[in-house]
């Protein structure tokens, strides 16, 4: 029997989407946008320490491996060629952290992730280096000083792993954000791997001037940090190497964006004050602000948006960044076993359709924007004996919602034009039940699209941009037409007000739990860092007063288990 004739769609593109949670690779059709197959990995995250989070560079770089290999074969049983992908882009967690041996091509550490903050009592003493009239830092990168970004996790590495240290001095240490790692592995490695950045994640090192767009020499010497190690910078969209391995071998590699850049291009917000909100491991608010630097005043980020091509102009955008989002989720299920997968969580929200009260604040590193208060931890209150694992689970997806209200209530201020809609993507935004929450908290309307694969897009638009690739059109009216899924606002505006004035209330509360030295020393102050779980437990505990009748408590804390 002949051989099925296999399927003609035209060029097609992928994208690895590389997250905190999981690694994914994607492929498009690049003229519908249609997505036609994809694999997805879950990725191990580590807390050797409280306030460390580290991930292995090796598994992260087999599972991109995986994610292409399980793709093409699933393109393979749909009758697809594989030989149709012309490109593949890359998108990414930014910040992450990997240093690695350019001669064995092994990690000399763990990735310190971006939600780490082992690097506290640094930035605290760097800050005073900092003249208060002269916040050179800021006025080059946009950043506030923060354990956030990766100049300080660099600077760690420096000064506590010997591997590191000592592969510096022999001039065998290759620094890069997970794209750079990537990349330079995929390329090639040891036999001539392509050692570069893009812009936009280069803007998250906190060594890079978004003005000039190259690697800052005040900035590196100011953070100790050798400039031979950075790798070069980029633009998005453009032709890096060739795939050396697997079964997309010798496709190139053209598109790279740090995940919200790439989510803000794949919501095809391209001109000056149209806004994105990405829901993922945080939750992450992007305002495309032009061609021009706009530093906020109300405690975002001024970040570098996209750069399409070597000869196509910068864009800018205003950022407001919530470190836990997703992984509030995450929480309750490895942490507490309240849910065994992460789609239960919209189930239990259903059931009871309100927290009763109950507000959590999922401060776990400290809060993001708009306040950028490092000594602030995750606190669940207004407990009562009523209050059970349903209430808890709607009070996550609300302080999902209440985070994002604030930065959306900063982004306003600074752009002086109130959104009237909110766009919205990512893996979350399939709870429906958080989507139109979101609404009502927002007190606009919320539009998702019916792909919400944008960050994924968004790389692989890059990759067929490309010069030398040329397989997908940015120009507006070849951009593809997408369908929106609609959230409008169910409550009145007062009630949505009082809610949100209350998680307010509980965010102060969250404040002022850890000290620098609690925070630093091994054995950490009992009531600076205790997990989140001990005081969920403690104001059970209070809140029952520890009453006994013959020898029982009253109150059984099944309550909030089962």
């Amino acid at each position: 029997m002949a051989a099925a004739k296999k399927a003609v769609l035209g060029p097609l593109v992928g994208a690895v989407d590389q997250g905190t949670s999981s690694t994914r690779f994607l492929v498009f059709n690049s003229k519908t946008a249609e997505l036609l197959s994809h694999h997805q990995v879950e990725i191990k995250q580590e807390f050797p320490k409280e306030g460390w989070v580290e991930q292995d560079p090796m598994e992260i770089l087999m599972s991109v491996y995986e994610c292409i290999e399980k793709t093409c074969e699933k393109l393979e049983q749909l009758n697809i060629d594989i030989s149709n992908i012309k490109a593949i882009g890359v998108s990414n967690q930014r910040e992450t952290t990997v240093v690695w041996d350019k001669i064995t091509g092994e990690p000399l550490y763990n990735a310190v992730v971006w939600l780490d903050l082992r690097t506290q009592s640094t930035v605290e003493n760097l800050s005073k280096r900092i003249p208060g009239n002269n916040n050179f830092v800021k006025s080059k990168t946009g950043l506030p000083l923060s354990t956030y970004f990766s100049a300080v996790k660099v600077r760690w590495l420096l000064d506590n792993v010997k591997e590191v240290q000592k592969a510096v001095e022999e001039d065998r240490a290759l620094f890069g954000t997970i794209d750079s790692w990537l990349i330079w592995s995929l390329t090639g490695g040891t036999n001539g791997g392509v050692h570069c950045t893009d812009v936009t994640n280069a803007s998250r090192t906190m060594l890079f001037n978004i003005h000039s767009l190259q690697w800052d020499k005040e900035l590196c010497e100011f953070f100790g940090i050798p400039m031979k190690i950075l790798p070069n910078v980029r633009s998005s969209s453009e032709i890096y190497g060739l795939m050396k391995a697997g079964s997309l071998e010798g496709v190139p590699i053209s598109g790279c964006l740090g995940d919200q850049s790439a989510a803000l291009v794949g919501q095809m917000c391209f001109r000056d004050g149209q806004a994105k909100n990405t829901y993922g491991t945080g939750c992450f608010l992007l305002c495309n602000t032009g061609r021009k630097c706009v530093f906020s005043e109300h405690g975002l980020l001024t970040t570098v948006a996209y750069k399409l091509g070597r000869d196509k102009p910068v864009y800018y955008a205003l950022e407001g960044s919530v470190a836990i989002a997703g992984a509030v989720i995450r929480w309750l299920r490895d942490n507490l076993g309240i849910i065994k997968s992460s789609d239960e969580i919209e189930k239990l929200a259903k059931e009871v359709g309100t927290s009763y009260g109950c507000y959590f604040v999922p401060a776990f590193s400290g809060l993001y924007a708009p306040y950028w208060e490092p000594s602030a931890r995750g606190i669940i209150c207004g407990l009562t004996q009523f209050t059970n694992k349903c209430h808890i689970a709607f009070a996550a997806l609300e302080a999902v919602c209440f985070q994002t209200r604030e930065i959306l209530d900063a982004m306003n201020r600074d752009c002086g034009i109130p959104l009237s809609h909110l766009q919205v993507d990512g893996g979350m935004t399939n709870n429906k039940i958080l989507m139109q929450l979101q609404a009502d908290i927002l007190y606009i309307p919320v539009v998702k699209p019916s792909m919400p694969e944008t960050t994924a897009l968004g790389a692989a638009m890059a990759a067929g941009a490309a010069e030398g690739v040329g397989v997908w059109s940015l120009e507006p009216e070849d951009l593809s037409a997408v369908t929106m899924e609609r959230f409008e606002p169910q409550i009145n505006a007062e009630e949505s007000e009082i809610r949100y004035s209350t998680w307010k209330k509980a965010v102060m509360k969250s404040m002022g739990w850890v000290t620098t030295e609690s925070s630093q020393s091994g054995d950490p102050s009992i009531f600076c860092s205790l997990p989140l779980g001990f005081f969920i437990i403690s104001s059970m505990v209070m809140l029952i007063g520890a009453r006994y009748l013959s020898g029982q408590l009253l109150f059984k804390l099944d309550n909030f288990i089962s």
